[in-house]
């Protein structure tokens, strides 16, 4: 009997063969369809030798993979180090109870968690409810006619609104106003955004706003401000609109079930955050912030837009309309960069209004309230100062000695904030209790007790009289139907039931990484050390979550071979931005602030040049080759033509068609030798870790996607975090967050996010993806990515060309096939194979980037050789259909591609006018006759959708 030793029974515990697909025998068997004995060979003639590694992965402690549950122990060590205490501290971050049906059905849930952009609507039409649920909640707190699908944050939020007034504005003033008592952190990205597009920011007192005499475009107000006050700003929203500014308002949604919605006193543009919507306090995020407009402004506003339009056969069905994603159309002339938004998390903070009601939100609005107002009274019978004299949740109040009240409430285990020496601010929420706030009155009375009933009794609203809020709101039966669990549990069910996320199928979205987003990753996520931490908690309460932030900067410094990363940036084309940024103020310090032109490929993905834009750098751009390479000679031309000038090139590697460009490094020392820096967009890394590092071989910035290549899930569009990786030159100049007391270097960037590490709360997905597979997983995981892409363009080629390959046919680890000749020849376009494939139960690859009539194609290292397979099969299967109607044998017309995609109602309808049969319809291929996906809606109606958009939910007279 031949024994196995404890050694090898060990590394059966390995997570690297859960995350990579193919097993050894699978790629084998299609390595030899490539003709390459193994792996590394297949890389050794895709992956050009001048960039390659010549070391290993230094992971340092994390360089030998762990098993899952080892990364779960070592990771639970360093949460334990965290203390997790009440926070009062308020600043736009409040406690909240996720209803556990949702945290359950939705947060928890890869049904939804691993959807990606809703840009398909046929599948995504659960999610494109739920988005929609979000939107009309926002509209309705708000008093506004439209809102979008949800923003990075309340601070990046309120940067878009100054930029969207002065977009649609009638003033021609450069200056913009900022109330005092507008969150900190708030001002300071508003800031960041500001000087680069030369707006100048002004702070004014609020009571002084009203006799305003400058000539501004605009005023950002706080709607409760940050010390609690609730003020009463219709007079100068009066006057403000009389000389010709505009208005945005940072609301409190909470507070808006009681107080007058800012759209019925004055307010152009609302804009907050979500969070207290059910969503965990994540130290400082993901959350979604919102922007509501009027109606007029729509096509102007930044973000992504749910809208309602009908399908093939008339029925209904939602979309997302007009500018969604407008980088890619204007480009340099862009308005904003935003290609993501905060789905996931708005998801939830809508179904918290659907479980909730009206009534409920009031009710907690309420409690909270009077909390607040027992608060106060208790504190004024102890003798203490409450400063402000109307409020909803929060109160500020002067002390003799602000840091030993707050080292005393600490000690009975409450966070307060500190506002200076001699004020704390001490904000409520839905999980305060009645011992919590004995516990305030024994803090603030040396150990007093106070009787609360009888505060209670004579307890009165804080808020101004005029303010209370006299309209309806979360009217729509959605808010009105599912309170029950049982109802709320099948009516997510029902939504999820209706798209297709990667828990069904693989999505091969090029571009878009869609890959495993392993469970043993996902369960940190709700540990309250992590999920339950303020971002402004004092640093020796945080000491596990800013190890496990050092730590994953450290793995990722070594994977990108960059000196210093910041996790700050919470989505790609903030990463973008941020990394601009860092670049301009590089120059800054050299004397050469001047440098402001930006080289960018025309095949560049469209929030690069979008990115440039917004940092007042002028784009410049350059060609590319017959086989889409970038043309290095007009690169050098222009790098020499704009030598004094030259800022940066932005240049995505592998390219953005998904081929290893063999001048790459001619190409950064081109640029070098003109005095400017390299950006490489590192939305492709998952072909470059372990294999190549971009800091190696020539780039002195990258912005990452953790939610592509270190497997946080995209939520349905998010979340998402872009973090910038830089190199010791440019290390001092990463972003800081001056206004909440975080200084990675004085010489740093202003803030590009509302919290100092961004997303928080889901970096320790990435933590444990990278502690799990270690240096030699995470360096095959590549190396398969590039194998399955591979496998997938030769077995297609027969069929469709590949556009664009490198040495001996082959491709990075995406592969672009163009349906133009195949389009010339029939009629049958790259939409129609999209829409298709949902009738195999797959989703669509990348439709016409980076070229117009394309598919561009991403299997990951995740996917089976099964799997790839059956994708193979549906796109093998779906020529044929093509050639058939090329052969006239199915009508140009009415052909299975143009009908696509098939609804089980029209495949069962009586009346079947089609000239090809139900079977070819809904079961092309064998294996659906026993699994079948049936897409909810046929195939939507773009134009009608954008000619009759309606954001609203469906009118009530629908479900009567």
């Amino acid at each position: 009997m031949t024994r196995t030793s404890l050694l090898d029974l060990e590394a059966r515990d390995s997570f690297i063969p859960r995350h990579i697909g193919p097993s050894e025998s699978e790629q084998a068997a299609m390595l030899s369809t490539l003709g390459y004995d193994t792996r590394e060979a297949l890389i050794d003639a895709v992956v050009p030798a001048n960039i390659r590694r010549k070391d290993t992965l230094d992971l340092g402690q994390f360089v030998e993979p762990r098993s899952e549950e080892e990364a779960l122990a070592t990771l639970k060590a360093l949460a334990s180090k965290n203390k997790v205490m009440k926070s009062m501290i308020g600043q736009g971050y409040y406690g909240t109870f996720t209803p556990k049906v949702i945290l359950r059905n939705i947060f928890e849930n890869p049904a939804w968690y691993t959807a990606y952009t809703p840009y398909q609507p046929e599948i995504s039409q659960g999610r494109l409810e739920a988005i929609l649920n979000f939107q009309q909640m926002i509209t309705d707190l708000t008093g506004m006619g439209i809102a979008n699908s949800s923003m990075l944050d309340e601070g990046t939020a309120a940067a878009e609104a100054m930029t969207l007034i002065q977009r649609v504005g009638k003033s021609s003033s450069k200056v913009f106003y900022v109330a005092e008592d507008v969150l900190p952190q708030t001002l300071e990205v508003i800031r960041t955004r500001a000087l680069p597009i030369g707006v100048e920011v002004r702070s004014i007192a609020p009571a002084d706003i009203e006799k305003l005499e400058d000539t501004c475009f605009g005023v950002l107000l706080q709607y409760p401000g940050v010390n609690g006050e609730v003020r009463d700003y219709r007079a100068a929203c009066e006057h403000l609109h009389a000389m010709g500014a505009m208005v945005v308002v940072a609301a409190d949604l909470l507070a808006l079930t009681l107080l007058a919605a800012p759209g019925e006193w004055g307010a152009d543009v609302v804009v907050g955050n979500s969070q207290r919507f059910g969503v965990p306090l994540g130290f400082g995020g993901p959350h979604a912030g919102y922007l509501a407009t009027r109606d007029e402004y729509k096509r102007s506003m930044a973000g992504r837009l749910v809208g309602v339009t009908v399908d093939a056969q008339g029925n209904q069905a939602y979309r997302l309309a007009l500018q969604t994603r407008e980088q890619h159309i204007r480009r340099e002339k862009a308005t904003s960069n935003i290609c993501t938004a905060q789905v996931l998390l708005a998801v939830m903070a809508g179904m918290y209004a659907v479980y909730h009601g009206p009534q409920g939100l009031k009710r907690i609005a309420q409690r909270v309230h009077r909390q607040t107002s027992i608060l106060a009274a208790g504190l004024k019978s102890l003798g203490h100062d409450v400063v402000n004299h109307t409020y909803f949740d929060t109160l500020t109040v002067r002390t003799s000695d602000a840091e030993a009240l707050l080292a005393n409430a600490a000690a009975q285990g409450i966070n307060l904030r500190r506002v200076d020496g001699t004020h704390v601010g001490i904000s409520l929420d839905e999980t305060t209790t009645r011992d919590d706030l004995a516990a305030l009155f024994s803090v603030f009375g040396n150990g007093a007790s106070v009787d609360l009933d009888a505060l209670d009794a004579d307890a009165q609203d804080a808020y101004p009289a005029a303010l209370q809020r006299t309209t309806a709101y979360l009217t729509h039966p959605t808010f009105n139907r599912y309170h029950a669990e049982h109802e709320m549990l099948r009516y997510l069910r029902s939504l999820a039931d209706k798209d297709l996320a990667l828990d069904r199928t693989m999505i091969p979205l090029g571009s878009c990484t869609m890959k495993l987003n392993a469970t043993s990753e996902m369960i940190p996520v709700t540990w309250p050390e992590f999920s339950n931490m303020h971002p402004l908690a004092p640093e020796d309460q945080s000491v596990g979550y800013r190890e496990m932030i050092a730590q994953l900067e450290a793995m990722l410094c070594a994977a990108t071979g960059y000196a210093a990363i910041s996790l700050q940036p919470n989505a790609g084309s903030q990463g973008e931005y941020a990394g601009l940024l860092v670049i301009q103020k590089y120059h800054q310090s050299r004397g050469e602030g001047h440098r402001n032109v930006c080289l960018i490929p025309s095949s560049a993905h469209g929030t690069n040049p979008a990115s440039a834009s917004m940092v007042g750098m002028k784009v410049v751009v350059t060609a590319c080759d017959e086989n889409g390479n970038v043309d290095l000679a007009d690169l050098k031309a222009k790098a020499e033509q704009y030598s004094k000038d030259l800022a940066c090139v932005m240049v995505t590697y592998p390219s953005t068609h998904g081929v290893f460009e063999e001048g790459i490094r001619e190409l950064c020392d081109i640029v070098h030798a003109h005095g400017g820096q390299v950006y490489i967009d590192g939305a492709n890394m998952n072909a470059l870790v372990g294999v190549a590092a971009p800091g190696a071989f020539g780039g002195d910035v990258s912005h990452l996607n953790l939610h592509k290549t270190f497997c946080i899930p995209h939520g349905g569009g998010g979340p998402g975090v872009g973090p910038i990786g830089v190199g010791a030159h440019l290390a001092p100049f990463l972003p800081n967050q001056l206004s909440t007391g975080y200084v990675r270097n004085e010489a740093g960037i202003g803030a590009v996010s509302a919290a100092a590490y961004g997303s928080a709360s889901i970096l320790p997905i990435s933590w444990m993806y990278i502690a799990m597979m270690g240096a030699e997983g995470l360096t095959a995981a590549t190396e398969v990515a590039i194998l399955n892409a591979n496998y997938i363009a030769r077995r297609l080629a027969p069929h469709y060309p590949v556009l664009y390959t490198g040495h001996d046919g082959l491709v990075a680890h995406e592969c672009i096939i163009d349906l133009r000749p195949l389009q010339d020849k029939t009629g049958i376009s790259n939409e129609d194979v999209a829409k298709r494939l949902m009738d195999f139960g797959f989703h669509a690859p990348t439709m016409s980037f980076p070229v117009p009539g394309t598919l561009m194609i991403e299997p990951t290292e995740s996917e089976s050789k099964a799997e790839l397979d059956r994708f193979i099969e549906a796109m093998i299967t779906i020529h044929a259909e093509i050639v058939k109607v090329e052969r006239g044998e199915y009508d140009k017309m009415d052909n299975p591609l143009k009908g696509a995609p098939h609804t089980a109602e029209v495949v069962t309808a009586d009346d079947w006018q089609h000239t090809y049969t139900r079977e070819v319809a809904a079961f092309p291929v064998a294996s659906l006759r026993k699994k079948k996906y049936w897409p909810p809606v046929g195939r939507a109606d773009n134009v009608y959708g954008d000619r009759n958009l309606f954001c609203g939910c469906a009118p009530i007279s629908d479900y009567e």
